[in-house]
């Protein structure tokens, strides 16, 4: 058996050129791919577009166009781009069997990109999860929370739960309660809670704070302490609003809020047969346990 070893030699060369082209292409095609997402970036926030919906349409386009240079450098070695197309096809449905979970986290993402109920920095409460939001990706949303923990919540959850918004409307409610003991004056309480919630920084004029008697329990009455402020302070208001219903009431000199219960108590008397005392042979004994217990109360022993 004769070897063609000049075939094989420039075959080899043929394979190596081609190789090493294709790897040009690629480097070059993925610093192409680079340059345009920056350019597209940079254009779409000189025109104040939404961070999140940029962010979203980079990865688009990075992933279209990084297929897109595959299959160009496929077709550089020769390779049939239609059996490629069939190939891609089948590996798509494969994935979206398999991945059915992803993808919707990925349709849920474009909805939310669309709809935007919410934006990076908005204090939101998404899929169970309070936070900041602070990226909204094709799968996933991450949020913030207040202990400063990452969590990533699937972008399906957020989209099939309620999603609170925190941050669209100029204020909030800070809802506190202040408990009163019997007896002290709910006005006078009323008016000096009044004059120290005003006081606290970051609260709102208007509205102005709300302190009102919500209920009654047997400890006395309970007054709805609600302060106004904007979301990025809603925690110091939170906390400092706490110390002035302490520190007001302290001053007052307000007595602390207890349970009373009262009880009462049967007659010394053993009476028969009337369904409230003892009856029949138990009574003489009960009636003689009690004498036995008080002459041992004065100091004197039974013998």
């Amino acid at each position: 058996m004769i070897i063609d070893m000049a075939h094989w030699q420039d075959l080899a060369v043929a394979v190596a050129l081609k190789a090493a082209g294709a790897l040009v292409v690629w480097v070059v095609g993925r610093w192409l791919i680079a340059l345009a997402v920056r350019v597209m970036t940079k254009a779409l926030n000189r025109q104040s577009v939404d961070p999140t919906l940029t962010r979203y349409l980079a990865s688009i386009v990075v992933v279209s166009l990084n297929v897109i240079l595959v299959v160009a450098i496929l077709g550089y070695f020769g390779v049939e781009t239609t059996s490629f197309a069939a190939l891609v096809a089948a590996i798509g449905i494969a994935i979206g069997a398999a991945w059915g979970g992803l993808l919707s986290n990925f349709a849920a993402g474009a909805f939310l990109v669309v709809l935007r109920p919410f934006k990076v920095g908005d204090y939101v409460l998404a899929g169970g999860v309070e936070g900041t939001v602070e990226t909204l990706g094709l799968f996933g949303t991450t949020l913030v929370g207040p202990d400063n923990v990452q969590s990533i919540v699937g972008n399906a959850k957020i989209f099939g739960d309620t999603i609170k918004n925190y941050s669209v409307n100029a204020y909030r409610r800070v809802d506190l309660t202040a408990q009163l003991a019997h007896g002290v004056d709910t006005a006078d309480a009323v008016r000096r809670l009044q004059g120290g919630i005003r006081a606290i920084a970051n609260v709102l004029d208007h509205p102005a704070p709300d302190v009102e008697i919500l209920a009654y329990n047997e400890r006395g009455s309970v007054l709805a302490v609600r302060p106004y402020c904007n979301t990025a302070h809603y925690w110091q208001v939170f906390f400092d609003t706490n110390r002035v219903i302490g520190e007001t009431f302290a001053a007052a000199r307000y007595p602390v809020p207890e349970a009373h219960q009262v009880m009462r108590m049967a007659d010394d008397g053993v009476r028969g047969g009337d369904g409230l005392g003892l009856s029949g042979s138990a009574a003489p004994a009960a009636a003689a346990a009690e004498r036995g217990a008080r002459n041992h109360a004065g100091g004197y022993e039974p013998k």
